[in-house]
């Protein structure tokens, strides 16, 4: 379960989250659309404290925090009830495939090490790339380099996994096997947030989208209502305007 309450940004004088209020239930996909700029990608750094969010409340799992008075320890333990994908992979370039997948859980979980490779073995054997154990990033096309960070993201066990635009970087010929494997993830009812331009993975893959402009929800229902019957001016605007090169 992740519960967020007048969730707010700001950078400066610029409000880029506006009282943000969502509830997502566990196994549950969101995706979220929206014109660039309207505060989607701050979202969900906000909810993983890679942003400092202004205002508001914030609870995943059995873990709530007034984003005001969070404590390191309360930061530190939200981060491990999550997960990030970025859009730029974010993999250490000194390190392999499997020692990307098991940095966290040495540095932040303290695994063994014997414990956190053959988790980081079995990642790999999940994602189709347990030949590419000892490759290093730049042996790897992006497709499979933003598979090892959605490895690396599985590895945790995290309660939600925010996807970042994990296709966006990606030449076209690598972006299937990126989304095939996000979901292969959503078969399995791993909680997820998606911010995406990927129209046809939000119809088939998403139990809700979400469509945010300005900093604040718009509208939001399962696909079939969203792509095909928005109420609101704005969504049209934008679906309009997305599906006319990004068709579903």
């Amino acid at each position: 379960m992740i519960k967020l309450e007048s969730l707010s940004k700001q950078f400066g004088d610029t409000v880029v989250l506006d009282g943000i209020d969502l509830a997502i239930e566990k196994g549950e996909i969101v995706v979220i659309i929206g014109p660039s700029g309207t505060g989607k990608s701050t979202l969900l750094r906000c909810i993983n404290f890679l942003e400092q969010p202004t205002a508001g409340t914030m609870t995943v799992g059995d873990l709530t925090v007034d984003v005001n008075r969070a404590s390191r320890a309360e930061i530190l333990s939200m981060r491990r009830r999550t997960a990030f994908v970025f859009q730029n992979y974010a993999l250490f370039a000194n390190k392999t495939a499997l020692q990307n997948i098991a940095e966290r859980l040495l540095v932040v979980d303290k695994w063994p090490k014997e414990k956190a490779y053959k988790r980081a073995r079995e990642i790999l054997q999940q994602i189709g790339l347990a030949d590419k154990a000892d490759a290093y990033p730049a042996a790897m096309s992006g497709g499979q380099q933003q598979r090892v960070g959605i490895g690396r993201a599985m590895a945790t066990g995290a309660e939600v996994i925010l996807f970042d635009e994990p296709t966006s970087s990606l030449d076209p010929e690598w972006v299937e096997e990126v989304l095939g494997l996000m979901k292969q993830l959503a078969s399995e009812r791993q909680t997820m947030m998606v911010v995406t331009h990927e129209m046809s993975f939000a119809r088939d893959v998403a139990d809700r989208v979400i469509f945010i402009d300005g900093g604040r929800i718009v509208e939001q229902g399962p696909p079939s209502e969203i792509f095909y019957h928005p109420q609101d001016p704005r969504t049209k605007d934008f679906l309009k305007k997305i599906l006319a090169t990004n068709p579903v």
